[in-house]
């Protein structure tokens, strides 16, 4: 039996007075906030960090994807409330969790966040709520984790109160699909929940898939983003085959691109980095070991694209020795150090692992990018001593003096020409300078003869 204040939540979707709770205002709760916010809905935006609400209460933003014109207009207006108390998921009919999942240092998945977030929401919880998990993680946490945290209240999931997972599909930097025209994928423990959120996301999204449970979201949000780790782990190797034979990747590339079916082209660099592709495969392949199950494929294509950044660094030594320097000694500047080109989000980027090997080889550091003014790396089993640093403004002098340039993450706003102008030597990763015509004698490219 339903729980009749569960059929209220029905008709508050309908007319939008629903009260919208989203839990970690980070890459995919501020957009998912703000965007229930603009649809008409009140909408609470919680984060236990003090920091990002006192930006967001001035009406500010520290996300690009989200103008902090915009947060400053729902405020306005009433409609976004920002906040770090935890009573106010009381007051919420829908309440989405949108915290990280991280993994440890033995690559096995990190739930505190999670685990967290749950039991904040359990003294909250009442009849007729839905939470809707949207944090990615392993077919199995919503049923195995959140759920058994909210019934220890004494209400049930599927009867007191509804229970779903949707994984975020936010893609940083993308103008073309934000999270108000990404279709959405619901899976409820009982067809209920998954109508409820379906309904909801309905009112902000142009296409909801249902499926049949938690689980088959779950890992619906794993298949998209292991089969991005595969063809990238493709490419990589590739890459590798075509310095040794001689070929011009790249070009092969472009070449198989014009096949108009059956092939999606995929493009080699210095490693994979975000808040996904890095860690994903390596939830599903923890999971799959309860069922005596062992991902050799996934985790071949993990491996491949780890050693990217160790493939950087050697090609930059042999570039180096090429023209008489030794690594050891060599001052390096790096370019870019997000994850990829044009954003600001520098979490698993491999630039921190490019970087570490260069200082344990003896190099000398500096970096530039526009959008990360400070990284830091450092401070584990690659690099023991922590290293904090400051992105420093490109200027011909500092360029010239550098004994090698590495460009890592292929900004638009860099110019590629100058830079290359200037700089005595060019390693770069994801094929920046293609355009530039002049001073390609200087230029290394990863999968490209040496």
């Amino acid at each position: 039996m339903v729980c009749p204040v569960c059929e209220q939540l029905e008709t508050k979707i309908a007319d939008q007075s629903a009260r919208v709770c989203v839990i970690g205002l980070g890459y995919v709760g501020l957009p998912l906030a703000t965007g229930f916010a603009r649809c008409g809905y009140h909408t609470i935006g919680l984060d236990v960090d003090e920091r990002k609400i006192n930006v967001l209460r001035q009406g500010n933003s520290y996300i690009p994807d989200v103008p902090g014109e915009r947060v400053a207009g729902l405020l306005a207006e009433g409609r976004f409330y920002p906040t770090s108390d935890y009573d106010m998921v009381h007051e919420a009919d829908v309440v989405f969790i949108c915290v990280p999942t991280p993994f440890d240092a033995m690559k096995a998945p990190d739930l505190v966040f999670v685990k967290n977030a749950a039991r904040s929401i359990a003294p909250r919880l009442h009849a007729g709520q839905l939470i809707v998990l949207q944090s990615t993680t392993y077919p199995g946490t919503t049923e195995e984790v959140v759920q058994p945290i909210l019934e220890a209240t004494g209400l049930r999931a599927g009867v007191d109160f509804c229970l779903a997972f949707s994984p975020e599909r936010i893609d940083p930097g993308n103008r073309t699909f934000t999270v108000e025209n990404t279709p959405k994928v619901v899976g409820g423990l009982t067809p209920r929940c998954a109508q409820l959120a379906a309904a909801l996301l309905e009112r902000m999204t142009p296409r909801v898939h249902i499926v049949s449970s938690p689980r088959a979201a779950e890992m619906t949000k794993l298949l998209e983003n292991i089969f991005r780790s595969v063809n990238i782990a493709l490419v990589n190797e590739l890459a590798l085959l075509s310095e040794r034979m001689g070929i011009d990747f790249w070009e092969v590339i472009d070449a198989a691109a014009t096949k108009p079916f059956g092939f999606m082209p995929f493009y080699p660099g210095p490693g994979v980095g975000g808040h996904c592709i890095p860690v994903d495969p390596y939830y599903l392949s923890w999971k799959a070991r309860e069922f005596d199950f062992y991902t050799k494929f996934i985790e071949l294509a993990a491996e491949v694209n780890q050693s990217m950044p160790y493939h950087v660094v050697e090609r930059i030594g042999q570039a180096l020795s090429a023209r008489g320097k030794p690594l050891n000694g060599a001052h390096v500047l790096i370019l870019g150090v997000a994850f990829k080109r044009d954003i600001d989000d520098a979490r698993n980027s491999p630039a921190e692992r490019v970087i570490e090997l260069l200082l344990r080889a003896g190099a000398q550091i500096g970096y530039n990018d526009p959008y990360v003014p400070n990284y830091r790396v450092g401070g584990d089993v690659f690099y023991p001593h922590p290293v904090e640093l400051t992105s420093q403004p490109l200027t011909a002098e500092w360029v010239h003096a550098q004994d090698a340039v590495v460009i890592l993450a292929g900004h638009r706003v860099y110019d590629y020409a100058w830079i290359v102008e200037h700089a005595g030597l060019i390693v770069d990763t994801v094929n920046a300078t293609k355009g530039v015509a002049v001073g390609r004698e200087k230029i290394v490219r990863i999968g490209t003869p040496g």
